[in-house]
């Protein structure tokens, strides 16, 4: 095994673990205690409807993750996981990169490494390429 293919393997592996992350994180959008709780938030009950607000954001973590786990239409599921947590980040946390929005952001910024790179081995988009 060469050093390239390993970096691709490596690659893969983060994806698959960072979408299981996200993924996890979404899997309280089944919690109806939980996101009335997260309704409840300052910065999100001065939102339209801030139930939905809260179930939405959860939705996108689980969708995204799946779709990340699985490297399946992974420019899309990128963009959603970028711009949810993007939100998260400066919105309900204000930014506070360096403290208590550090995992947010870290999220975001993985995001943007698949949105302009992709999936790589190990994914549905790439199940017809030899890499």
């Amino acid at each position: 095994m060469n050093h390239s293919t390993t970096a691709l393997r490596v690659y893969a592996f983060i994806r698959i673990v960072i979408g299981f992350f996200v993924f996890y994180h979404g899997w309280e959008v089944f919690d109806t205690v939980k996101i009335s709780e997260y309704a409840q938030w300052d910065s999100i009950k001065v939102l339209p409807k801030p139930y939905w607000v809260a179930f939405l954001g959860k939705a996108a973590e689980l969708v995204a993750g799946f779709m990340l786990m699985i490297g399946f239409k992974t420019t899309w599921a990128a963009t959603l996981l970028v711009s949810t947590m993007l939100f998260i980040t400066f919105y309900l946390g204000h930014g506070k990169v360096w403290y208590e929005d550090q995992y947010p952001f870290l999220f975001a910024l993985f995001g943007l490494q698949y949105l302009f790179v992709g999936a790589g081995i190990w994914s549905v988009d790439n199940r017809n390429r030899n890499l």
